[in-house]
């Protein structure tokens, strides 16, 4: 069969929270863009959840918040979590200066199912499912398109742009040959699920205790559980059997009760092997990576899917009007990067910060005792509100810029 060519303005890849975001603002915009995403849906279990007040700020721009909160979700106000026995806040969001002052816990597929429905109002936007990213097509040194593979064979499809939002596994960053800086983790993250009942507390930063700390994520009828382990022990956890850890979990969170026992095997247990790094350089001409592709997060504070929607709405905002125009140079792939890099770089060093406390906590296997540097910043209001702010908004938080240029399809 021969291969079959497609000419768009650019080529997404990857349909995640940076992808469909900035597919949505492109096609806003009247740029006629394609997002290629390898799955056939967007059921990833385990993703992040947690849509910060940045991000909600962003929805209530593009006029979509309200129908955006239809969709089942929960709300925090204030996140904090327990050490030892010392249950402490550190963030209130009351004071922010944005419309949702919360933090909406909502599952990944149903945020991306949502945007990428009200992209596909937009004509000039094209959602391509079951469409995997194989390698770049170039020219004169140049990229100029995507090689794909599709359920009807293999395609080319040729772009004035390729941005590379395919995670931290990036096919796009891989075949560009962009240098990747990685940064030491002490410690990966093994997900699952168990029920949850109305009483039980909520503390979205962890449970600290016994050398562990345990997150648990509101999905109203069950918990999405993070329990944070030193790096690499994966196998050494597992050799120690099930039952032994079910004994770490009502250690740390006795409430639990007979609930862990809804674990019956491994299967049930998924390990995130936890990543901090970035890009040297996001761009190579005709070629940008962003959200992931260009800077893998740790989970510490669920920031990650608003920091690459943040990115998303930096290049819309910077590259739209060049797209139109069919003038997109590598000096304005280079904005995005001094745009987005900043943000970037000062929340991965709060990360690792935050990865030493956890290492520290690896050492202590008795019961933990709160440092007396927490119960006095959790107790000044300036401290919970400036954290707040830096949970919430982030770092140089980003704006919807301009009035949408593209037309939406008259409803039926």
């Amino acid at each position: 069969m021969a291969k079959s060519t497609l000419q768009r303005t650019c080529c997404i890849v990857g349909g995640g929270p940076a992808g469909i975001m900035l597919g949505y603002l492109l096609a806003r915009k009247g740029v006629a863009v394609t997002v290629l995403e390898k799955h056939q849906d967007f059921f990833r279990d385990f993703r992040g959840d947690t849509v910060h007040p940045s991000t909600l700020e962003l929805m209530y721009e593009l006029g979509l918040l309200e129908e955006f909160l239809q969709l089942p979700h929960q709300e925090l106000t204030k996140i904090g979590g327990r050490f030892g026995n010392y249950a402490f806040t550190v963030a209130e969001f009351r004071h922010l200066p944005t419309h949702c002052k919360f933090v909406a816990l909502m599952p990944q597929w149903d945020f991306l199912n949502f945007l990428s429905g009200q992209a596909r109002k937009f004509p000039n936007f094209d959602l391509r499912m079951q469409h995997e990213a194989v390698g770049l097509v170039r020219e004169g040194g140049r990229v100029v398109g995507v090689e794909v593979q599709t359920p009807d064979g293999p395609t080319e499809i040729r772009s004035d742009l390729v941005v590379g939002c395919d995670g931290r596994h990036s096919v796009i960053r891989k075949a560009a040959q962009l240098e990747l800086i990685e940064f030491g983790v002490p410690i990966d993250v093994l997900w699952f699920h168990i029920s949850r009942r109305g009483n039980d507390p909520e503390q979205l930063l962890g449970n600290f205790n016994y050398g562990r700390a345990l997150v648990l994520i509101n999905r109203e009828k069950y918990f999405q559980a993070g329990l944070l382990i030193r790096k690499g022990s994966f196998d050494e956890t597992k050799a120690a059997g099930l039952e032994a850890f079910c004994k770490i979990l009502l250690q740390i969170a006795p409430y639990l009760g007979d609930r862990v026992d809804e674990l019956k095997d491994w299967e049930q247990v998924k390990l995130l092997s936890v990543q901090l790094n970035r890009l040297r350089q996001w761009h190579r001409p005709g070629l940008l990576c962003i959200g992931d592709a260009a800077h893998a997060m740790s989970p510490a504070g669920g920031v990650g899917i608003n920091l690459a929607i943040q990115d998303a709405v930096a290049t819309a905002n910077l590259l739209s009007d060049a797209l139109r125009e069919r003038r997109v140079t590598e000096d304005l792939l280079a904005q995005v990067q001094r745009r987005r890099e900043f943000p970037t770089r000062v929340t991965q060093r709060v990360q690792a910060t935050a990865h030493k406390v956890f290492d520290r906590l690896f050492r202590n296997p008795g019961p933990a005792k709160p440092p007396w540097q927490l119960r006095m910043a959790v107790c000044i209001p300036a401290v919970r509100r400036l954290l707040a702010r830096a949970v919430g908004m982030g770092v140089r938080p980003e704006h919807i810029r301009e009035a949408e240029v593209g037309t939406l399809e008259k409803a039926a």
